[in-house]
């Protein structure tokens, strides 16, 4: 089976924190939206901000499902309510028994000092391919591979 695992800039974040203005803009979030879909009909995953998901949504396959990603340590903003969570939008995957079970929500401290802003732990990396029964064979594109982290979740499941 072939997957993706899609992290992009999140919106409004890409001229700020990585120079690319491009995802600035909502309709190259949706661009991807419709790549993921027809590219990647086996499965796919995709990483965003809470705020996009009201636009991002309608544009989903009926059957996309949210996983949040909840983080235990956040960096702390001068608001009533924090920010402490991350959606993930996860459509298809590999049918039948997942195991060991997983769970459509995952619990992990946000990475610092990785080299890259947005960089995901390692254990999320693991959650998103337990997401998409990933096995061994299979193939996974990481889209934004940032700092490779997905790469090593991947060598990890598939070592017999």
């Amino acid at each position: 089976m072939k997957f993706a695992y899609a992290d992009p800039p999140y919106f409004g974040q890409g001229a700020k924190r990585y120079g690319h203005s491009e995802w600035d803009h909502q309709q190259t979030h949706l661009d991807l939206v419709k790549h993921l879909i027809e590219d990647y009909p086996d499965g796919w995953v995709l990483s965003c901000n809470p705020a996009n998901l009201v636009w991002l949504l309608p544009d989903c396959p009926v059957n996309a499902r949210v996983a949040p990603w909840v983080k235990t340590f956040h960096q702390i903003h001068q608001t009533a309510v924090q920010y402490a969570w991350e959606p993930v939008i996860f459509c298809g995957g590999r049918k039948g028994a997942v195991k060991p079970m997983v769970r459509d929500w995952h619990q992990a401290n946000a990475t610092r000092q990785k080299g890259l802003v947005g960089a995901k732990p390692h254990s999320f990396n693991l959650w998103v391919l337990q997401l998409l029964n990933f096995q061994s064979g299979d193939v996974l594109d990481d889209l934004y591979p940032g700092t490779g982290g997905m790469s090593l979740a991947i060598a990890e499941r598939t070592q017999p």
